[in-house]
């Protein structure tokens, strides 16, 4: 029986690659989440990057099966895309959960449905991003989400933590995410809005703080925009990797 979240107006199948590196803490919760997309004829594709903990146990405990990719979110992600079915490829962090309409939203997008009318006629979004809302207990987490939404639907460029989605015939056509180690994200939206703007979506992913109140948020803040202020000076990014972990 067809339910309320399974619209023939959304995508046909809708593949959700999530990359993983050792993410036990993160996995139950994460899983619980994945189960209820896979039972609205999502395609779940874990892909695990060398994770050294029991991440890979846990998700097959679950029913997930796990692809072993090469190390590197960026790598992982493309090595699921290469086995993805989906006609709409949606990457999803562990610590991001995304709302509970979320394949309806993005076919709205996709087909254009959400778009004003005086902007039908215009080439149709090929991807897109939600906007996102940082959980935790610092008040800066809400500000620095604000933050990010309002940079992204100004400059066009969002971050794996907004749940970035793609048509996957133009994912393939643009070659996937860059091979770097960091700001994977950043490259391919700049190469993504050669081809179409982007569709952001208002409606919120909530994605964890935890890595901004493990260091502080402050410190967080600080270093990132010291990283992303190198990136545009040109700094090889292998090196930008280091400065982050």
């Amino acid at each position: 029986m067809q339910n309320e979240f399974q619209d023939p107006t959304a995508p046909a199948y809708l593949s959700i690659i999530v990359p993983i590196l050792n993410e036990s803490d993160q996995l139950p919760g994460l899983l619980e989440h994945l189960q209820r997309w896979q039972q609205r004829g999502c395609q779940i594709i874990l892909v695990d990057g060398g994770s050294w903990d029991s991440s890979v146990e846990l998700a097959g405990k679950a029913d997930f099966p796990v692809i072993t990719g090469p190390e590197g979110r960026a790598r992982q992600m493309n090595t699921g895309a290469k086995i993805a079915d989906g006609e709409i490829l949606l990457f999803l962090h562990a610590d991001t959960r995304l709302p509970d309409n979320a394949n309806l939203l993005i076919g709205d997008a996709l087909n254009g449905d959400s778009a004003p009318l005086e902007d039908r006629n215009e080439t149709l979004p090929q991807w897109g991003r939600f906007d996102v809302t940082i959980s935790g207990d610092s008040f800066l987490l809400k500000v620095v989400g604000w933050l990010m939404n309002q940079r992204s639907r100004l400059t066009g460029i969002a971050t794996g933590d907004q749940a970035m989605f793609v048509n996957s015939r133009t994912f393939q056509r643009v070659g996937g995410f860059p091979d770097q180690p960091l700001m994977e994200d950043i490259e391919l939206c700049k190469t993504l809005r050669r081809i179409s703007r982007p569709a952001s979506l208002k409606q919120k992913v909530t994605t964890s703080g935890r890595r901004w109140e493990s260091k502080g948020v402050c410190t967080t803040i600080w270093l990132m925009w010291r990283l992303r202020f190198a990136y545009w000076r040109g700094v090889p990014t292998a090196i930008l990797a280091q400065r982050y972990r």
